[in-house]
């Protein structure tokens, strides 16, 4: 079983659909479902990684409050380790309020909390440098990790080998650009959307924007396009298109979690990127089939039945190498 250091914004989503206008005064509407979920780039992860096998850990910053709770217990019932989550005495935990539209896009009403406090200090390097992976979500919301002594923290364990895979939480930025820039030589793989990386780079040509980023330092770029599927961005090899899966738009909360996830477990199990991202393309139209960044995704079993519904050959290779890696 590989294990994942997951660090960055774990947060409460609280989620409703379908919305359709939000009712004027004090007026009110019907919905077919409310959920409450763990989410945000490092905590929405952590809950798939674990549902696809992997050990995790979780670190971050919360809030004393209920939802610090609330995502503590959510976290733990999923097998993740909780023990890196710092809670912050008197301060609010991260939470973001999701009116879901009837074509699952979804407007977002946004508390940071106390995400942006986590300092390196408050990181066990020592779990990171025994780690499989290290997944570092929404960089740009935690400043403090890019300081001198976060640099120092990931650069030891790219140091000792340990992978490194970052995505962002919000719309990418000129400025986050600036902000990464100490932190880009020492990651395997970036992994944000098309429009992020769009936004990062000031680049419309989402391969010759994501080759600014290897010109950067980073390894390898693998970014989602929707409905697409998603574009593997490498050194000294061709852009290679992933497809996406078929699959019923609910909501498309927590899909690039889903797809990083997916992707960091197929690539420690031994799977070639090509087929990394095809269980990430599948965990996320998973994902998209349910409401909140949870649904969907029960175990490896259900990614690999969908994979298979489209591509047999690459769900057995896949399964196979998955199997040996998680009895290992």
């Amino acid at each position: 079983m590989s294990t994942v250091a997951v660090i960055g914004p774990h947060l409460i989503d609280v989620l409703g659909r379908p919305v359709t206008e939000i009712p004027p005064g004090q007026g009110s509407i019907v919905l077919d479902e409310i959920r409450v979920t763990v989410a945000g780039t490092g905590g929405g992860a952590a809950v798939d990684l674990a549902k696809l096998g992997m050990s995790v850990s979780s670190f971050g910053a919360i809030g004393d409050d209920v939802l610090g709770r609330l995502l503590i217990t959510q976290l733990q019932e999923h097998g993740v380790d909780t023990a890196g989550l710092v809670t912050r005495r008197g301060e609010k935990t991260a939470a973001t309020i999701l009116p879901i539209r009837p074509n699952g896009e979804r407007p977002a009403l946004h508390v940071p909390g106390t995400m942006a406090s986590l300092l390196a200090a408050d990181v066990d390097g020592a779990a990171l440098l025994g780690a499989d992976a290290v997944f570092f979500g929404g960089p740009e919301t935690s400043p403090r990790l890019l300081d001198s002594e976060g640099i120092a923290l990931f650069g030891a364990a790219h140091a000792a080998g340990v992978p490194i895979f970052v995505d962002l939480l919000y719309p990418g930025k000129p400025e986050t650009l600036d902000l990464l820039t100490p932190l880009l030589p020492l990651v395997d793989w970036f992994m944000p959307n098309d429009q992020q990386l769009r936004g990062l780079t000031g680049v419309d040509d989402v391969i010759d924007a994501a080759r600014m980023l290897l010109a950067r330092g980073v390894g390898a770029v693998a970014v989602t396009v929707g409905e697409q599927g998603a574009l593997l961005i490498r050194p000294d090899v061709e852009p290679v298109s992933v497809p996406a899966l078929p699959t019923t738009v609910v909501d498309t909360t927590g899909c690039g979690d889903s797809f990083n996830a997916g992707m960091i477990a197929g690539l420690l199990s031994g799977c070639t990127p090509e087929d990394a991202a095809l269980i990430g393309c599948a965990c996320g139209a998973l994902v998209a089939s349910g409401l909140g960044s949870d649904a969907g995704i029960v175990d490896l079993a259900g990614v690999l039945a969908l994979i298979t519904a489209s591509n047999p050959d690459a769900a057995r290779r896949i399964g196979d190498r998955m199997t040996i890696a998680l009895d290992a």
